[in-house]
């Protein structure tokens, strides 16, 4: 059992204290019963608790996959032009952080969660978790594609191996299972290129698909949470 306020602020939707005003204008209803006391116990697997007649389900994981902007940085920390602020403050509320990162001038696929758990299986090194880019770079030829898919020595850590499909000399798109501070710009300059656009467009088997313009978000589909759980159950084989 649980306090009805804390329910219905640990479901993100609300603080604390609006879940408590809620309840005490009449807003919220416990098995069809208006209910004014805050304090009130409910049983949140038994009970169906509404908000203005519409039915209120606590989720303790939420999934969101963002379509990154450039200019947004991939934190929580407040005072920062932060991705956070691009999703409705429930998310926030409920605890969910960007899974990873994107350079501020990196656009694309970002999933937030506060799933805190899943988060680390599928961002831990020795998981392999795939990411695909697309790339803008200065022109390679096949010698420099060569040389970034088998690994190149970038001094402090020697990349692992990557698989490149070039449409061009300038643009192509990149999958690899690592994701250090700027690898992909290192590798490309270590290679005698430049990155000059990135994007990425795969994370864990998750797509861009369903997302708009770039700002955009989407919440998960139970398709792609199960998705994600297995790409870090597999890992963990």
């Amino acid at each position: 059992m649980i306090r009805l306020d804390r329910y219905l602020s640990e479901g993100g939707k609300f603080t604390r204290r609006e879940a408590g005003e809620a309840v005490r204008r009449g807003l919220v209803a416990v098995n069809g019963e208006t209910v004014r006391d805050p304090s009130r116990k409910v049983d949140e697997t038994a009970d169906r608790i509404t908000v203005e007649g519409a039915d209120f389900r606590y989720t303790e994981f939420r999934y969101v996959k963002l379509n990154k902007p450039a200019g947004y940085v991939s934190t929580t920390d407040p005072g920062e032009k932060s991705v956070m602020d691009l999703v409705p403050p429930e998310f926030r509320r409920a605890g969910a952080f960007p899974c990873g990162r994107l350079d501020i001038d990196t656009t694309g696929l970002l999933l937030i969660t506060n799933d805190g758990q899943l988060a680390h299986e599928l961002l831990s090194p020795r998981h392999h978790c795939e990411k695909t880019y697309r790339y803008r770079c200065r022109p390679v030829d096949g010698e420099q594609i060569r040389r970034l898919e088998e690994g190149l020595d970038l001094g402090d850590f020697t990349t692992k191996p990557c698989k490149i499909e070039a449409e061009d000399p300038e643009h192509g798109s990149i999958t690899l299972t690592e994701g250090k501070f700027h690898q992909i710009k290192r590798m490309f300059l270590a290679a005698g290129s430049e990155i000059l656009e990135l994007e990425r467009t795969g994370f864990a088997g998750l797509t861009l698909s369903g997302i708009g313009r770039r700002g955009d978000y989407a919440e998960l589909t139970e398709e792609e949470t199960e998705l994600l759980r297995r790409a870090a159950r597999s890992q963990n084989a």
